[in-house]
């Protein structure tokens, strides 16, 4: 695959993309595009694509429905999996840290502090809520993902929907865990949770679509046979994390499906969508809108 230009792509710093995409934006994937790399956190991503503003994008499958028509869903390269879902927090917890720290109203009427209102965790938190919480939660507050668990540890918020690495650092700030929306999901539909898709400008052509599809799937595999050759580019954009809470991140995000959604894969995410769109949360999705290339 060659390409006159290269191709720009955002992704976020996190580190399961940088994992994920080391190989391919250091030219160590024979025959693959040179990449034009910008980092943004998926809040950004997801308006990136929207906008038509990228080649290549990360972005929360919960934007899909907005975005097809242009863009077309990679089968590799994202982040789905299992035990791996976003978690609702809170700074008292209740008997077993259930969601009635608050009494029997849980979160009713409660404000909850969400990182977006397009992205896929939030989906996962609305489609929780429709099952357990009759009554609704009360006001949502969008917050810079980093903001939210010292918001919840400082009373400003109720709660606070987290998604990544707070899996292993919520308890740093004297919080608990109210619910974890993977595991209602997977315990309501038997799937792997969807979490953030690579997509592709469909105006790149079918050759193009399928070669890119092939070097990320090549730099997946390159990164999990030498772990250590992605290390230097990976905790250089992990933001002060943690090396072990990075190699913890890579190991929940970074699994087979990254590799190859598989038949599993495309249920879950169209599982997501049509629960999402039956309750008013997104469009449908149109007739073959997942296919690719």
């Amino acid at each position: 695959m060659t390409s006159e230009q290269p191709l720009r792509i955002a992704y976020s710093p996190c580190p399961n993309d940088t994992f994920v995409f080391d190989a391919l934006a250091h030219g160590r994937v024979p025959g693959a595009p040179a990449l034009d790399v910008t980092f943004a956190d998926i809040d950004l991503t997801n308006g990136m694509a929207e906008r038509g503003e990228f080649d290549v994008l990360k972005v929360s499958y919960a934007v899909l429905p907005y975005v097809l028509d242009e863009y077309a869903l990679l089968p590799c390269g994202g982040a789905l999996g299992r035990g791996c879902g976003p978690l609702v927090l809170a700074k008292e917890a209740g008997p077993g840290g259930t969601s009635h720290a608050f009494g029997s109203g849980g979160l009713t009427g409660r404000t909850v502090a969400v990182p977006s209102e397009k992205s896929t965790a939030y989906l996962l938190f609305r489609l929780w809520a429709a099952d357990t919480l009759p009554g609704g939660v009360g006001e949502i507050v969008v917050l810079p993902f980093h903001e939210i668990m010292p918001a919840v540890r400082d009373g400003k918020v109720d709660a606070g929907l987290v998604i990544h690495e707070a899996r292993f650092t919520y308890q740093n700030y004297g919080l608990h865990k109210l619910a974890d929306l993977g595991e209602h999901w997977e315990s309501t539909t038997g799937l792997p949770i969807p979490l953030g898709a690579i997509i592709a400008k469909r105006s790149l052509g079918p050759a193009t679509l399928t070669a890119l599809a092939s070097a990320i799937r090549t730099s997946v595999r390159t990164a999990w046979d030498a772990p250590e050759v992605s290390r230097p580019y990976v905790m250089a954009h992990a933001q002060e994390m943690d090396p072990t809470v990075a190699d913890q991140h890579i190991g929940l995000y970074v699994n087979e499906f990254t590799a190859d959604l598989g038949e599993n894969g495309y249920a879950a995410v169209r599982g997501l969508l049509t629960r999402a769109a039956a309750e008013g949360l997104v469009p449908p999705l149109g007739p073959g809108a997942l296919a690719f290339p």
